[in-house]
C-alpha cells in the first residue's frame, strides 16, 4: 500500500514526500484546479454520511444510489462527513474488483466551508493484488490534518466518464499461485476488469498522533465565513447491511467567552515559539498546533504569528 503525504492550506506547501513510481510525477492532491467545480447547493443537498473513527465502512453504489449530474461525473457517489477535531486522519479507500468489474474512485476533500482542499484523481488509487485478508482492488491511503477550529471535513467519492473508458489489468490467479509457491511464473494472459458506475467501496478511517501533511481548512479562523450547514446527513448511497446508520450532524455548541489571560513572560513566550518552530521544521504539525494553543491559553500574543510564519517557511 502506498501513502501520499503533502501539505495543503492557503499558503505554500509544507512538505512533500513522493509516491513510488509514476504516481509521484502525475498525482498532486494540492492541485484542486483539476477537480470538478460543484455548486454549493448540490453539495449541501447530498445525503452526507457521518462516520466517527476508528471505523471501517462498506458502501455499495448501485443504480439507485444518489448521483450528481454535472460535467463528466457519472454513476453513484459516496458523501462522507468526518470529524475535524480528533487530530490527523488516516483514510484508506478500497474499491473492490468483483466479476471483473470495478468502480474507479476519485476523491474530492472539502473543508468545513465546503471549499475544495485536496483532490485525489482515480490514478491515485492503483491496482493492488490479493492478500491474505483482501482481494483484488484499487486502493490507496490519504493522510489529512484538519486545521483546528473546524468541526467536520467532507469526502466526495465519484467516478467519471473518462474513468469508464479505461480498464484495470488483474493478475492471473495462476501467476499469483506461482508467486506464493516460489515457482516459475506461467506465461498466461491477465484478465481485464471493466470500469463501471457501480461497485463496492471500503473506507477505513483512524486517527493518529503524527500529523499528515495535507492540511484541510484555513488558519485564520477569526475572519473565516461561518461553517456551511448541511441539509441532510442520512446515509450517503446504499450502505452494506452491516453498516451503521449515519449519525446526524449536531449544531455548533455555544460556549461562554474565555476569560482574558494575563500576558505571558518573555522566557515562556520564547520557549513556546522555539518549540513551534522546531515542530514545524520536523513536520509535526499536530505538535506545533498544540503548542500554539497552549501558549495562547497562557496569554501569548505571538504564538499564532510564529506558527503561521513557520508554516510559510519564513519563521
Amino acid at each position: 500500500m502506498k501513502k501520499h503525504l503533502l501539505a495543503l492550506c492557503l499558503f505554500p506547501v509544507l512538505s512533500l514526500s513522493l509516491l513510488p513510481g509514476a504516481y509521484a510525477a502525475t498525482v498532486n492532491p494540492q492541485n484542486v484546479a483539476t477537480a470538478p467545480t460543484i455548486p454549493q447547493d448540490k453539495l449541501q443537498n447530498l445525503p452526507w454520511m457521518a462516520l466517527t473513527p476508528p471505523v471501517s465502512q462498506d458502501i455499495v453504489l448501485n443504480a439507485s444510489s444518489v448521483g450528481i449530474n454535472l460535467g463528466n461525473i457519472t454513476g453513484g457517489v459516496a458523501a462522507i462527513a468526518l470529524p475535524a477535531d480528533q487530530g490527523s486522519l488516516e483514510i484508506t479507500l478500497s474499491s473492490i474488483i468483483k466479476d471483473l468489474h470495478v468502480y474507479a474512485p476519485n476523491v474530492l476533500v472539502l473543508d468545513e466551508q465546503m471549499q475544495p482542499a485536496a483532490f485525489f484523481p482515480s490514478s491515485y488509487f492503483p491496482y493492488e493484488k490479493p492478500g491474505v485478508m483482501s482481494g483484488n482492488r484499487l486502493e490507496n491511503t490519504m493522510k489529512l490534518t484538519p486545521v483546528l477550529g473546524q468541526r467536520q471535513i467532507y469526502l466526495l467519492v465519484y467516478t467519471t466518464t473518462r474513468d469508464l473508458a479505461e480498464t484495470t489489468t488483474v493478475i492471473n490467479p495462476a501467476k499469483l499461485y506461482a508467486e506464493g509457491a516460489s515457482n516459475a511464473i506461467p506465461d498466461v494472459a491477465d484478465p481485464i476488469a471493466q470500469h463501471t458506475t457501480q461497485g463496492t467501496l471500503t473506507l477505513k478511517v483512524k486517527t493518529e498522533q503524527n500529523s499528515g501533511n495535507i492540511m484541510i481548512g484555513k488558519l485564520f479562523g477569526a475572519s473565516d465565513p461561518k461553517p456551511v450547514v448541511i441539509g441532510s446527513t442520512a446515509a450517503a448511497a446504499n450502505t452494506a447491511p452491516s453498516a451503521p446508520a449515519a449519525a446526524p450532524m449536531a449544531a455548533p455548541a455555544t460556549s461562554a467567552p474565555a476569560a482574558k489571560a494575563e500576558p505571558v513572560l518573555n522566557d515562556t513566550e520564547n520557549y513556546f515559539n522555539n518549540g513551534i518552530k522546531k515542530a514545524v521544521k520536523a513536520g509535526d504539525i499536530d505538535k506545533a498546533l498544540k503548542l500554539m494553543n497552549e501558549a495562547e491559553r497562557l496569554g501569548s500574543t505571538s504564538a499564532r504569528a510564529t506558527f503561521i510564519s513557520s508554516v510559510k517557511g519564513k519563521g
